[in-house]
């Protein structure tokens, strides 16, 4: 690379750390396929779903919180963009905003979680048990992705490499798949409502 580059050039091939990435995505994919598979059989087994004495999961909280984890994925693609152009600190605070929401969202639903846990455990029923795990699965993935975020934010705080590019580039990648299945979740949990 010159001194007068004004990005990294990264060539057209991609990293093995985002074909890394790539590969663990589709395991998780698949994993998610069989948990929606899951909660779908279940459901068609069954007279009631939820069963009786069981509330419908909440609506506006989620679909708002998700929406706003939708929005960190514009922040990571810009720090992903930010950085191939050599651009550190705005790589940074990008990295930042996307950080402060992914938190803010897995704190708040940590919480709604632990609180359906104790109102409904697994061991109340079929739907509790399908549901809460989908959903432990699903924070699980958006706390791999915050921390995640959080290594970059401390890597890009004192320099830029084409190393570290390349993981952000597999990072952003990870978190764009998290934030898909996140929505798809949503989706399958808030079903009882179609019907």
């Amino acid at each position: 690379m010159s001194s007068a580059a004004t990005t990294y050039d990264l060539g057209t091939a991609r990293s093995n750390g985002w074909w890394a990435m790539v590969v663990f995505v589709m395991g998780e994919a698949t994993l998610f396929l069989m948990l929606f598979a899951s909660y779908f059989y279940l459901r068609l087994q069954s007279r009631h779903w939820p069963p009786p004495g069981v509330d419908k999961p909440a609506v506006l909280v989620p679909v708002l919180l998700t929406a706003a984890l939708a929005v960190t994925s514009f922040a990571m693609q810009r720090a992903w963009r930010n950085g191939r152009a050599l651009r550190r600190v705005q790589t940074w605070w990008w990295l930042a905003a996307a950080a402060a929401v992914q938190t803010a969202y897995l704190v708040w639903q940590v919480h709604d979680f632990v609180d359906d846990c104790r109102r409904q455990p697994p061991s109340h029923s079929a739907y509790s048990s399908i549901r809460l795990t989908m959903l432990a699965i699903d924070h699980l993935h958006v706390l791999l992705g915050v921390l995640l975020t959080v290594w970059l934010l401390v890597r890009f705080a004192t320099r830029i490499t084409p190393y570290r590019v390349r993981t952000l580039q597999a990072v952003t990648f990870y978190w764009h798949a998290v934030v898909v299945i996140t929505v798809l979740v949503l989706a399958v949990d808030l079903s009882p409502y179609l019907g």
